[in-house]
């Protein structure tokens, strides 16, 4: 699972946002230039929609058919009846350019009520190294083997769903090591070897939030950095420490602003840093990154989730402002294929993709949008 984290974008650097109303979901119909605008948008990255199509579908095949895929409050559709969505959408979504109100003709609409908060994450990129190499001191860590978890709701029904992280100490358990005891005191030095290695902590702690990356190594090559799990501790924002702290005005926060400041101040970093706990711990694969279908993300389409209000497979009719334009709304389809610590109600994380432009929508990205949730209308 990609992160469950974890974390993502700005929302987990700053969460600045007041918790919004419980989110509902009404029926909507909707207008002509909504879905004028949602087939021109879907005409320029066809291929890549219809490969992110292919891969929800094959993740809600995966679930009991005629099992409800909402939660009480949802619309009652089973996951047979999202498997039937993504399936007409596959046939659908080749046909908008010449006939754009298919979409409203074949699907019901149902509007999430408030407009939720859009963010965004991205894929980070950083030079390293498989190998110990001077070039390189910060290590990257893998899943370490004295972390192990238990299923509390085995215990206790009160604690279903809840899972605790920790370690042994000698015939006792305890927490797992914070990102103090790791990083500063090297807790992890004498039993882990890390399985990569890069120049800047800064560039590490991001990979953590973000929850996955690329390195880039020595001989030109890349290989995708992939969630494996965490520590267990709680996540403290570094954005709303800084406020706390008058470090960065609230109105100018941005994951871009916190690397100037970090940067301008290398003597603070290392205390900065430990003032959130929470670690994340890592793989190497030739692929990626995975979302929590454990399936590769597409950009600008792949979105986290709470998935007790819109699970994995769900399709959204996305409209906001995004970050570095006009000002004018972009209207997209938009496939539920992820899901984060900090994604709560009717939260989005829009994935952004690699790049020095995904870096930038998703340290900006922080808006209010309209979203539809789209299911194929029934015969």
């Amino acid at each position: 699972m990609r992160k469950l984290l974890v974390v993502l974008g700005l929302a987990l650097l700053c969460a600045c946002a007041a918790p919004g109303a419980r989110p509902l979901l009404v029926e909507r119909a909707p207008g002509a230039e909504l879905s004028a605008r949602l087939a021109a948008a879907s005409a320029g990255h066809e291929d890549a929609l219809l490969a992110a199509i292919d891969r929800s579908l094959a993740y809600v095949r995966t679930r009991p058919a005629d099992r409800a895929a909402f939660g009480p409050d949802g619309p009652g559709a089973t996951w047979g009846e999202m498997a039937a969505s993504l399936e007409r959408l596959r046939v659908v979504v080749p046909r908008l350019a010449a006939d754009p109100g298919l979409l409203g003709r074949e699907f019901t609409w149902l509007q999430v009520r408030p407009d939720p908060l859009m963010t965004g994450y991205y894929e980070p990129e950083m030079d390293g190294s498989i190998n110990p190499d001077p070039r390189y001191p910060v290590p990257i860590y893998g899943l370490p083997g004295g972390l192990r978890t238990a299923d509390l709701g085995g215990f206790h029904p009160r604690w279903k769903g809840q899972t605790l992280t920790y370690r042994l100490e000698g015939q006792s358990i305890a927490p797992f090591f914070s990102r103090e005891e790791i990083d500063t005191h090297g807790a992890l030095n004498a039993t882990e070897k890390p399985i990569a290695w890069t120049g800047d902590a800064v560039d590490v702690f991001f990979l953590q939030v973000q929850g996955s990356g690329r390195l880039r190594l020595p001989d030109g090559s890349v290989r995708h950095v992939l969630y494996a799990g965490k520590n267990g501790r709680e996540y403290v924002s570094l954005g709303k420490v800084m406020i706390e702290r008058g470090l960065i005005p609230a109105e100018e926060m941005s994951m871009q602003r916190i690397r100037a400041y970090l940067r301008e101040h290398p003597d603070a970093v290392r205390e900065l840093l430990n003032t959130n706990p929470s670690y994340v711990f890592f793989r190497l694969a030739q692929d990626g990154p995975l979302g929590a279908m454990g399936r590769t993300l597409t950009p600008m389409v792949s979105m986290a989730t709470d998935s007790a209000f819109l699970p994995l497979g769900a399709i959204l009719a996305v409209e906001a402002v995004l970050p570095g334009g006009d000002g004018a709304k972009t209207a997209f389809l938009g496939l539920a294929q992820d899901r984060g610590g900090a994604i709560k109600g009717s939260r989005l994380d829009l994935f952004c993709g690699a790049g020095e432009r995904a870096e930038f929508l998703a340290g900006h990205l922080q808006a209010s949008s309209s979203v539809y949730l789209l299911l194929k209308k029934k015969e």
